[in-house]
């Protein structure tokens, strides 16, 4: 039995179509449904329960723990623009210390979601071997990074597994706001406008459109995960990225392509509230990945837009 909190997000309902491909149905799924469409992500996958996340620890207490052979927590608020640092802290630090503690207890294995948030600016790099010198720019990223130091501070990085998830984009994420994708927002845009709107850059050394991300496929980004569970060996915390960076306007034009359309994107004013927590220049670095899962391929971004696009969001069917 694999419980997965965050199981009807983004990430954890592509996890769980994963699962249910090589025939995996023992799955608890955790999460907070609420009034939205977020419940669509579940619809024609199998899992054998459903859990509120509030419910989840008397659920445990009471629970044959004897079932419950993984915990694969990705439930968080992945919202980097939220201020109230006194939920994040209780919703993505403590809620995720305490589920690590019982997996401990109960000798469950715990895989949980960090964030490439964590390496602030970027001045000290992207690597998964450093953790002290780290400064995030939000305080979602601080609230993943405390309890990555945590993690270290404990030695508890010899017994569960982190993932310091970078650009992660793809099918499932529509639930996600103002948060979702600029390739779900790039296609959106082209097909309204016929353009996409890019933010400007007030950093000298990028030219508008030029900042660079780490952009991950989730069909990729859930095949690492999924790979991980298979090797009981495998702990750590781990970069979850491809290695590679592409600027904005690469991605822009992936979309443009995959639809069929002449690039046009217009350059804004980035919002005041983002200018002191933009990161203009995420990568990856992967050798410990790469370490534990030699064999581990990326599509390419242009490949990860056009299944994107045409696979999901130009069907009736979107959903993965």
């Amino acid at each position: 039995m694999i419980l997965i909190t965050g199981g009807a997000g983004f990430i954890g309902s592509c996890l769980i179509k994963r699962l249910n491909d090589e025939g995996v149905r023992d799955i608890i799924v955790v999460d907070n449904l609420g009034q939205g469409n977020k419940w669509k992500n579940l619809n024609g996958k199998y899992f054998d329960t459903y859990i509120d996340k509030n419910d989840l620890f008397d659920f445990l207490d009471a629970d044959d723990l004897m079932d419950i052979d993984a915990i694969v927590h990705l439930g968080a608020c992945s919202d980097t623009t939220e201020t109230n640092a006194s939920y994040l802290m209780e919703n993505n630090y403590k809620f995720t210390q305490n589920l690590c503690e019982f997996a401990l207890d109960n000798e469950i294995r715990f895989v949980y979601a960090s964030s490439a948030a964590t390496y602030g600016d970027g001045s000290h790099g992207y690597s998964d071997y450093e953790f002290d010198s780290l400064k995030p720019l939000n305080c979602y990223g601080f609230t993943k990074h405390s309890f990555d130091l945590w993690v270290k501070e404990n030695l508890l990085d010899k017994e569960i597994i982190g993932l310091k998830f970078f650009n992660v984009f793809g099918p499932n994420e529509y639930h996600k706001g103002h948060m979702v994708s600029m390739a779900y927002q790039a296609f959106n845009q082209i097909k309204d406008t016929g353009k996409v709107k890019l933010f400007k850059s007030k950093n000298p050394k990028y030219a508008d459109g030029e900042q660079r991300r780490d952009f991950l496929y989730v069909k990729d980004c859930v095949e690492i995960i999924y790979k991980m569970l298979l090797n009981d060996k495998i702990s750590g915390i781990f970069n979850i990225g491809t290695g590679k960076s592409h600027t904005w306007n690469e991605l822009a034009g992936a979309a443009f392509k995959a639809m069929k359309r002449q690039p046009i994107i217009e350059y804004i004013d980035m919002p005041e509230s983002l200018v002191n927590q933009y990161q203009y220049f995420t990568e990856a670095e992967t050798k410990k990945l790469l370490k534990v899962l030699p064999d581990i391929k990326f599509r390419s971004l242009e490949e990860s837009v056009e299944d994107y696009i045409q696979n999901h969001l130009e069907k009736e069917e979107i959903y993965y």
